[in-house]
């Protein structure tokens, strides 16, 4: 049964800057407050959560923006959502909240009750189990440990740990520690933690001074556009990486455990391959016996006109894991029950995930569903991408390789200057949007956006494109 969303009636009919700059004043005097605490050097505004309503984020300054990043693609159905509202609100949270439960060992007795309603309720094809942690990174780190455990079981069969083996590890030395690898793609994101950041490819400065695992990555399809006119050299092109990808993994210096991969490379600068090639990428994990984790953190929950991404590739069998964050406002990894580790405390953290997540997941997942937001979702992406098209090619030298998959849509500017550039006058103009990787701008909207928000975003961006052509290119 459809439900009439909260926020539509409440949300401002347009974006509103009264300020000459962003961040403006009130901003910048509560940055300069929370430098003296926290490093703030990153803080593009001050946001006031309080007045920010649907798809329109307000900060400090009283400035209203059309908000198509949403926190980095992490706020899924609008600011102060009432069925999010109502939850947090809820005799149940309050109880979680006051009494925290050490999931592991003391579950609470609404628990199970709690998963079958929110993260189980769209589990993924052929996952019948949800490891629940704190977020995206985290899910990542304890898929890997999954996969290794399971490696090792594979390895060890019926026999027990040896005593060297348990000697050794205390020493972090072989056989008790093992050389095995995660495999992960060039410019792919992972996450910040140690194991996770050894498989993010996407910049140096997020690897740069820290330690590191030495695990092998594969070349990511850097695919030609636009797609209709590069079919010959795009198939050449993900035929090249599958055939690197199996031979990285027959010939690795170490086993590798795993294979993971982001359905779009969403911090690398949004680059994307074909159905073909995630298709591939199974075959060749199931015929070497490595498992594939799919990491869904910033692509699950509707985003792509899919639930999961991945569901637009068509595979045979489903992928072994696949993690997830962001517009959950939860995180972990579904899995099988063949994954869950051979002894209790292996895969293991005092939380658990929180309860209080799984409360605002469940109110998510049900605006989500009962609302139809994946649909909306595929339609708005549509209408989206078939206005930019047209503005790639009359502003050519600034708008190019227009991309994406529903709402989850990215252009190219030609340097990270002028990028930069496009973004301070975007927020001038109403509108808070995004870079991804060394060029891309991202659209990162709430699934709750609407045509009539994309013509607002539509006329402030065309003001922009005129502003810097006359600029940079003066007739």
């Amino acid at each position: 049964m459809r439900r009439h969303l909260s926020w539509a009636r409440e949300e401002p009919n347009e974006p509103h800057v009264a300020t000459s700059a962003v961040p403006g004043p009130a901003s910048k005097a509560a940055l300069q407050r929370l430098s003296k605490l926290q490093d703030t050097r990153a803080a593009t505004f001050v946001g006031d959560y309080g007045k920010s309503t649907g798809n329109y984020i307000t900060d400090a300054d009283g400035n209203t923006f059309l908000d198509m990043y949403c926190q980095i693609a992490s706020i899924p159905v609008g600011y102060n959502n009432k069925a999010i509202l109502e939850a947090a609100k809820s005799d149940q949270m309050a109880t979680t909240l006051a009494n925290r439960p050490a999931l592991g060992v003391f579950p609470s007795t609404d628990w199970a009750q709690l998963l079958e309603e929110s993260f189980m309720r769209v589990s993924p094809a052929g996952m019948d189990m949800v490891f629940t942690t704190a977020h995206g990174s985290d899910a990542n780190e304890l898929a890997y440990k999954a996969a290794f455990l399971h490696y090792a079981r594979k390895r060890r069969g019926a026999q027990a740990a040896s005593q060297e083996d348990l000697e050794t590890t205390m020493d972090n030395m072989p056989p008790g520690s093992p050389d095995v690898a995660i495999l992960s793609f060039s410019s792919g994101f992972h996450g910040r933690t140690f194991g996770a950041l050894s498989t993010t490819r996407s910049k140096a400065i997020h690897k740069l001074d820290m330690p590191a695992f030495r695990w092998p990555r594969s070349s990511f399809p850097q695919l030609q556009y636009p797609l209709e006119k590069n079919q010959e050299e795009n198939a050449a092109e993900e035929n090249r990486c599958l055939w690197e990808l199996e031979r990285t993994i027959r010939t690795n210096e170490v086993p590798v455990a795993a294979v993971i991969v982001e359905p779009i490379q969403s911090e690398g600068g949004d680059r994307h391959a074909s159905a073909e090639f995630f298709r591939g990428v199974r075959r060749i994990t199931t015929e070497n016996d490595v498992l594939l984790i799919v990491d869904e953190v910033q692509t699950g929950c509707g985003a792509t006109g899919s639930f999961w991404a991945h569901e637009h590739w068509g595979l045979e069998t489903p992928p072994d894991m696949v993690t997830f964050s962001k517009k959950m406002q939860a995180a972990g990894f579904y899995h099988t029950r063949e994954l869950m580790a051979d002894q209790p405390f292996r895969n293991f953290n005092t939380w658990l995930g929180d309860p209080a997540r799984a409360i605002v997941a469940r109110a998510i997942i049900g605006e989500v569903l009962d609302n139809g937001l994946v649909e909306q979702v595929k339609k708005t992406g549509d209408y989206l991408t078939s206005h930019l098209k047209p503005l790639a090619i009359r502003y050519h030298r600034l708008v190019a390789n227009i991309r994406g998959q529903g709402t989850f849509v990215a252009f190219d500017c030609p340097s990270p200057e002028l990028r930069a550039e496009l973004l301070d006058l975007m927020r001038l103009e109403g509108v808070n949007m995004g870079g991804s990787g060394e060029v891309a701008v991202r659209f990162r909207p709430m699934l709750t956006l609407t045509n009539r928000h994309v013509n607002l975003f539509l006329t402030r961006f065309e003001s922009v494109l005129n502003k810097m052509y006359k600029k940079h290119w003066p007739q």
